[in-house]
């Protein structure tokens, strides 16, 4: 793609910086199914693909979207969908079918509040859907939390390499925050990795091989997620566990005055972009508090977390009812306090309502 011809900055929401990133990316398919807020990015793939030679393809349901995805990335196609809570959840049967077959697929999430229809305000309540596999089976999807339209953007690069690096779904899960929030975004690829030989070497052999069975000595095979034959399926999942424990690698996160801090805050997403106005005000006043932001949700940035323990307590803050705090306490794993602070689904809120429940928890 010829990086010369698009503008540097372009003003988007994040729903379509998720669209041009996943363009620029690569991306050559895509299949979805209406709901809010998450509508803007199937707006706007439907222009894009077709001028890049893409397929767009609106499915019936979501069921079908995520089905077409599966053979589409059975195929070595870098393809996506979309969706929003709810609509995610019709894909779980999908999604736990493209783990065990070691399918690669990107999917978005851009959740809304629940549980049920709930309503279409920003929520992090699928927390516990994406990065503890939601669907059935002991599968894992590799799970990016952007917290800016920037990272909507850079994230959809990211989420194409692990996704065909690992022949694994990768879920990137937003919000109505981060879904709809508009400011500039700098559109430009990573430099020198989105050439044809580089997307070529990327999905090569995809359609015979899967993960770990790559080279000339690999023995081609059938994707697939049965096996019926005695003690097959028990090395299939060894197989898998192995790849996850891979995965570890991946994790990724983003600290800001945790030096000295007596108290640190452990937010992601749009809350953790909210919670650093926050901690930031609060540094101006004096009082020694830090962000932690995870950025990679699945695999958890665990080892950096534990490395901050002792001397500190953290406070997490999360836009549910409790999810994320149970990775946050296994990280630390009693050596620290670890309290908890929710933000109901469905509010919108500014940082000067997360001032009070941080300087508690500093004081308390």
């Amino acid at each position: 793609m010829n990086t010369e011809q698009m503008p540097d900055r372009i003003l988007v929401k994040g729903n379509e910086a998720v669209a041009y990133g996943a363009v620029d990316a690569g991306l050559r398919c895509y299949f979805g199914y209406p709901i809010t807020p998450q509508n803007e990015i199937p707006e706007i793939l439907s222009e894009l693909l077709p001028e890049h030679e893409g397929v767009f393809v609106q499915a019936e349901s979501e069921i079908g979207a995520v089905n077409m995805l599966l053979g589409a990335g059975a195929c070595g196609i870098p393809a996506m969908t979309s969706s929003s809570s709810c609509g995610i959840s019709l894909m779980q049967e999908g999604i736990s079918y493209m783990a065990g077959s070691h399918v690669p697929g990107i999917i978005v999430n851009m959740s809304r509040g629940g549980p049920g229809l709930g309503d279409i305000g920003p929520s992090q309540g699928d927390y516990f859907q994406a990065v503890k596999g939601g669907g059935h089976g002991d599968h894992r999807n590799l799970v990016l939390a952007p917290s800016t339209a920037q990272e909507c953007y850079d994230f959809m690069f990211k989420a194409l390499d692990l996704a065909f690096t690992y022949r694994n779904p990768v879920m990137l899960l937003g919000d109505a925050i981060v879904a709809q929030i508009k400011e500039p975004v700098r559109r430009v690829p990573p430099a020198g990795t989105r050439t044809p030989e580089y997307l070529q070497s990327l999905v090569e052999d995809q359609r015979i091989e899967g993960y770990g069975a790559r080279g000339k000595n690999a023995r081609p095979r059938l994707l697939k997620s049965v096996y019926l034959a005695e003690g097959a399926l028990a090395e299939h999942n060894r197989l898998l566990q192995r790849k996850y424990a891979d995965m570890r690698k991946e994790a990724l996160f983003d600290c800001e005055d945790v030096d000295d801090a007596g108290l640190v805050v452990v937010a992601f997403g749009s809350v953790g972009r909210i919670a650093r106005s926050a901690v930031r005000q609060l540094r101006k006043a004096g009082h020694r508090i830090g962000l932690f932001r995870p950025v990679t949700l699945y695999p958890f940035p665990d080892e950096a977390l534990s490395a901050l323990a002792r001397g500190r307590r953290f406070l997490v803050i999360e836009q549910n009812i409790g999810q994320m705090a149970e990775d946050v306490r296994l990280a630390v794993n009693g050596a620290s306090p670890v309290l908890w602070h929710s933000v109901m689904p469905g509010l919108f809120i500014g940082a000067n309502e997360l001032v009070e429940p941080i300087l508690q928890a500093l004081n308390g």
